[in-house]
């Protein structure tokens, strides 16, 4: 029988993708990148779904880059076609209206940084590896590395990544601002778990409300922004979250929100 490419698991509002191709180094071909496709728009459909968490099997790779098989024979219409088909997918994971956490148990090396990029969170094992190394394959990154690299760190450290190819460390990469936070290995999976529950207990539509206002924010001008954001934090007024949360604030109790 064969193994599913993804093991989903769902608890207390968290739904655990965990990319299971370990004997591959869970690298990304076409299979895994529209088994995750298809994972995020329906977490994202799911009321009983209010954070994801994206990690890899195995103990050594979060994702250890695209699959360099399947990539060896591609034409230049097909390349670039496999360039948009993971690309697409990771700008699902970008907009989705819940909070993704990228748990980095290990390599997380080309097509797997720009995948672990496109969460909204990133936490990494002290043990793990980062880093963009296409141009020792005689390629670029083709899911999006360049761009979001350039808007994490900056100029000079994208291109440092990307020209040299060099894997940095988790400690370098919190440095730079790629991951937030570095956890000892024995511990990624429990602080991983704490952060997914305290999201998970936060007002939903707040959430989204986030998300959107730094989404839009980063793509457009700051007057754009700052308007957006007005837009958003005046429907917050609407819902029965906020009068929950601020009621629970006054009388000095926990929240109990229900994303109405």
């Amino acid at each position: 029988m064969t193994e599913p490419l993804l093991l989903i698991d769902t608890a207390d509002g968290i739904r655990t993708l965990r990319i299971n191709r370990p004997d591959k180094l869970n690298a990304l071909n076409a299979g895994v990148i529209d088994a995750l496709d298809a994972a995020f728009a329906d977490a994202g459909r799911d009321p009983a779904v209010r954070v994801v968490v994206l990690t890899g099997a195995g103990p050594k790779a979060f994702v250890a880059g695209a699959d360099i098989a399947e990539m060896h024979t591609l034409s230049p219409a097909h390349g670039r076609d496999f360039s948009l088909r993971g690309t697409r997918m990771m700008r699902r994971i970008e907009k989705l209206p819940k909070p993704v956490i990228a748990m980095i148990n290990g390599f997380a090396l080309g097509g797997g940084l720009e995948l672990a990029m496109s969460c909204h969170l990133r936490i990494a094992a002290d043990t793990a590896k980062l880093g963009q190394p296409e141009i020792n394959l005689g390629l670029i990154p083709g899911f999006g590395g360049s761009q979001r690299l350039l808007r994490l760190c900056g100029r000079a450290a994208t291109l440092e990544l990307c020209l040299t190819g060099a894997p940095i460390t988790a400690e370098r990469a919190l440095q730079l601002g790629i991951v937030n936070r570095v956890v000892p290995a024995a511990e990624l999976e429990a602080e991983t778990g704490k952060l997914a529950a305290q999201l998970a207990a936060a007002a939903p539509l707040a959430l989204r409300g986030m998300l959107d206002c730094v989404n839009i924010g980063g793509e457009c001008g700051l007057e754009e922004g700052l308007e957006y954001e007005s837009a958003q934090f005046g429907l917050m007024f609407a819902t029965h979250d906020m009068r929950e949360g601020t009621a629970a604030f006054l009388e000095k109790r926990k929240p109990a929100f229900t994303g109405t």
